[in-house]
This record gives structure tokens, sequence and C-alpha cells, in this order.
């Protein structure tokens, strides 16, 4: 049984300012005090202890997230790729994204980010107003996070994406399209625009801001989706919109199963490995969550390992897959789970009639309104 395409994601948990809204493993620190080499020689032994899990495969994307990960050096970031390099393997044509504040002491590093080998920017901008900007807590302005993005370009990133959030606090249609046309404007080849949501353990959701109605913020998700489409960005997933050819290869790689290997504090996991004598073990991973805890060299990296059973494999993999406005290949599901197509037949069949989805041959795709009811086709899973 063939292994799936590999990734790889490096998690760098550090930011200026933790913001009322993020419920990622983020950490605030003054740039002076992350432990750069205390956190590479952890990295180091990280991908050491975990590159017999690539089994071979070079992988085809790497992710720098965070956090904030441009508040690392560019030798910092340079050393990591060297390893990665060397222990597991890149691809040529290796997409290698790093995920950048629009500060501008991080946009004067972009050009060393260059150098030591990142190929795409995915910038987080947010809003380009900023009044909305004080409200999410975000450390820039909007002419700073415009300017970022002629540093990036300045230095040779023609690939970059632009990370915008909608129906913020009060915010009206026509500001959240005003956000847009000014991303637009900037000719990223791609836009991640996705809505706020209150999520728990921030601080949003201790003191909760007031959003738009639900009214408008369907009438905000219609428009801008109208006009991205008319701008040439198309909706490939959720909250994803680029040109042509231009899709993340990374973000690709989790929708459609592919394996990928977490390195840094709290990263997950999931790789396959063929048993003896047929089948497939599908296990996920955790790394140790705490920056400090993952530093202490007396902790171990590995927090926790999942195995996925069976049974659980279909929802496990259509959770992922559905996010994609692409049809499901029920011939790669099998491949990548190991599970039998013929076991989805009862649950797609009544998805079909209920006009949840399409299904032709070895082709399986939501239809219109199952992408819009994305929760309802999902939960027949858990039923």
């Amino acid at each position: 049984m063939s292994l799936p395409p590999l990734a790889i994601y490096v998690h760098v948990p550090w930011c200026i300012r933790k913001c009322p809204y993020c419920d990622f493993n983020s950490h605030a620190s003054k740039a002076e005090d992350i432990p750069e080499t205390d956190y590479l020689n952890r990295i180091h032994e990280d991908i050491r202890q975990d590159a017999s899990l690539a089994q071979g495969r070079k992988a085809q994307s790497v992710f720098f997230g965070g956090g904030t990960p441009s508040l690392l050096s560019a030798e910092a970031i340079g050393q990591i790729i060297r390893w990665l390099e060397q222990y597991i393997g890149l691809h040529d044509a290796a997409e290698i994204t790093l995920e950048a504040n629009p500060g501008t002491v991080e946009a004067h590093r972009f050009a060393g980010f260059r150098a030591a080998g990142v190929n795409r920017l995915s910038i987080g901008v947010q809003s380009f107003n900023d009044r909305f900007l004080q409200t999410l807590g975000r450390i820039h302005s909007a002419g700073e996070a415009i300017r970022a993005i002629e540093i990036a370009r300045q230095a040779g990133f023609d690939n970059f994406n632009i990370d915008l959030m909608h129906g913020l606090p009060e915010q009206s249609e026509a500001e959240a399209l005003a956000d847009l046309h000014q991303a637009v404007a900037l000719a990223p080849r791609h836009i991640s625009w996705y809505q706020l949501t209150i999520e728990a353990n921030t601080e949003f959701y201790r003191h909760p801001p007031t959003l738009p109605a639900d009214e408008t913020l369907w009438d905000i998700q219609q428009a801008g989706q109208l006009y991205l489409a008319g701008e040439g960005f198309s909706q490939y997933e959720v909250s994803a919109y680029a040109r042509a050819s231009e899709q993340s290869q990374h973000n690709l790689n989790y929708w459609r199963y592919g394996d990928y290997l977490g390195f840094g504090p709290g990263a997950h996991g999931k790789y396959s490995r063929p048993l003896t004598g047929g089948g497939l073990s599908i296990i996920r991973t955790k790394k140790t969550r705490l920056p400090k805890d993952y530093l202490n060299s007396d902790r171990p990296l590995v927090r926790q390992e999942e195995n996925i059973g069976l049974a659980d494999r279909p929802f496990d993999y259509f959770i992922n897959a559905f996010r994609l406005r692409e049809a499901v290949s029920l011939r790669q599901f099998e491949q990548r789970t190991g599970v039998p197509s013929a076991t989805l037949t009862p649950i797609l069949t009544l998805l079909l009639t209920r006009g949840l989805i399409s299904w032709h041959n070895d082709l399986v795709a939501t239809t219109d309104n199952g992408y819009l009811h994305l929760n309802d086709v999902l939960s027949y899973w858990l039923e």
C-alpha cells in the first residue's frame, strides 16, 4: 500500500502580544526574551527523533506557524530548513511558507527569510482598518501592513497569502468589502478570509464584543465571495481563495488526508504506516505543549500518540476532505484510510437522497446546499 504525501509543520509559540480572539498555542514574549538557541536545540532533537516516520518520503511542503515565526532570526529559520533537508529531505519544488506579522521589525527580516529558503509568506493582516486592528489587539497599523507587503515583494516574495478576518465587532458589509478591495489591490496569489468566531479560553470569550447580526454576517459572506470570484480568486476551501493553480499545497495536503510531521511546542502530526500482512495504521501525535516544558531536555518531546481505529477513520477523513470544493475520490479514501469504500454506501446514499452530496462513479462532492451546511453533513457520521 502506497503512503500519502508528506508535509512538515514547525510551531513557533511566541508573540509580542496575545490577541484577544486567539486560542492558538501562543505566548506573549518580548522579542529579545525569546530563547532562540534553546528552541533550536530542541527542534534539532525533535527532527532527529521523528525523521524515521517519514519512511523514505521527502516533504512536499513546510509551514512555519505560530505564534509569530517571523520573530525568529532568518539564521534560525534557515538552520531548521537545513535540518529538515538533512534528516528528512525536501522536494526540489517544496512550498516553504512562513507566517509573518506585518509589524515593522519583522518586515525588515523578509529578505533574510527569502535567502534562508522560505518561498512563500502568509501575512497576518486581519484588517486594513485601524479601528478594527485596535479592537483585535493587533500591534500593526493598516499603513504598516501595506508597507510590509511592499517590502515582501521587494525581498523577492511573489507568492504570498494575505490573512483577513470578517464579521468583526460592529463591522458593516461595506467595511468588510473595503478590506477585500485593499487586499486584492496588493496582488496576492492567495487570500485567507474567514469569519471571527469566539473561542473558549480567549479574552473575547471572557468579555464578548458586539458582533454583527446574523443577517449582516450572511450578507458579508455572500458579497465577499461574489467579489473575490469576480477578481479571479476561486474558493477552494471553506476560508481559502486563490488564483488559478495557486492553492496552498500545505493546506491541500491536510484536507486530502495526507501525512504531516509536527515539530515544536504543541505541534500536531499524523503519519501512516503499513502493517505486516496488509492494512494500515494511522497515528496522530501531539508534542509537549508549553514552551518551558518543551525546552526542558529532561521532559519528553512527545506528549501524546493516538492510533485512529478503523471505525473512526471515515469521519476523520471527511471532516477534512469535505472542506474542499473539489470532489473526493473514493479510491483515494481507501488508499489513505485502509477502509473499504463499500462501508460508506449507506451513509452516502442517505446524503445523496437528501440533496447534500452528488455521487458519480468514484467521485463524491457536497452540493452547494451541503457545503453551506457542512456540520449537518458530518453529523451523519456521529449518529
